[in-house]
């Protein structure tokens, strides 16, 4: 028994963490961006001894493999699995924690694919909840998996799983727009939702930027209320503000994604002159399998 499954990855421009007893009901509200670059899981399930093997990119990697053990265990305590051999392939388009959404991408790969291949009694959106779980537990991320499902430039209206949080989308009035990114390395997300210093401001900056984008619901006011965001909450540093400039002048705007050591810009364009960038455009239909 096995299938495949693509999960795009998504990038978060501003957000206002919502907390709640009830992992279900816990996330974030926000908007960003779905891309149609992400990850590929493949999934093979046999009968046999109980074991379960994770690989990113066609190698063991325990540390970003985290979320899909966790899970592989969810469902498995949920559904009483057992004697089952259970086989995960990951191959990732975007760069690993660095702001794309990719432990959510993950996840979802993971509850999605194990749902149809095992024909668990799960609709869409109680399986992608898993992944919402796991992500909650694991302190990885709080509204990817909303926006992975919902794909396009995503406002998040109501935190919380699949089934009981809210999103709509912006209508494009472009025909193409092109994301590009450049990633300079890692940020643990846990560290910067869990500090109550960031967190204060990570809140009081995001409950009114959603408003706003609300009224104005384009593009162009997207991208201007991510870079407010990142500027005044103190999330970016210096050396990802002085490329922030350089991707705004040659762009419809640029912003850090967050959370992430990379900057994403929204270009009519795919050129600009910095190099080793990564360029996508915006996926509108979110996970599917393949």
């Amino acid at each position: 028994m096995k299938c495949s499954i693509f999960v795009p990855g998504h990038i978060t421009g501003f957000f206002q963490i919502i907390d709640h007893p009830n992992p279900l009901y816990k996330g974030s509200r926000g908007a960003g961006v779905v891309l149609n670059k992400g990850i590929i899981t493949e999934l093979k399930i046999e009968d046999g001894a109980e074991d379960v093997k994770v690989k990113i990119n066609g190698k063991s990697d325990p540390k970003n493999a985290s979320i899909t053990y966790k899970t592989i265990d969810l469902i498995k305590n949920r559904f009483k699995l057992e004697d089952k051999k259970i086989n995960i392939k990951h191959e990732f388009q975007v760069p690993i924690s660095t702001g794309f959404g990719t432990s959510a991408a993950c996840a979802l790969g993971t509850s999605l694919a194990m749902t149809k291949t095992l024909n668990l009694p799960l609709t869409f959106n109680k399986a992608a909840s898993f992944a919402h779980l796991a992500e909650i537990e694991m302190k990885s991320g709080l509204g990817d998996v909303m926006a992975e499902i919902t794909g396009g430039i995503v406002l998040r209206l109501i935190e919380g799983s699949p089934g009981i949080g809210m999103a709509d989308k912006i209508i494009e009035k472009n025909s193409e727009v092109f994301i590009i990114s450049k990633t300079l390395g890692e940020i643990e997300t846990s560290k910067i939702i869990e500090d109550p210093y960031y967190k204060k401001r990570i809140n009081q900056t995001g409950r009114k930027l959603l408003d706003e984008l609300i009224k104005m619901p384009d593009l162009k006011t997207f991208i201007k209320l991510s870079r407010k965001f990142a500027e005044e909450t103190s999330l970016m540093n210096s050396e990802l503000h002085e490329l922030v400039e350089i991707f705004d002048e040659e762009t419809m705007g640029a912003s850090m994604a967050m959370l992430g050591n990379t900057v994403f810009a929204l270009s009519k364009t795919p050129d600009i002159s910095v190099e080793d960038v990564l360029i996508s455009k915006i996926d509108n239909l979110g996970c599917k399998f393949i």
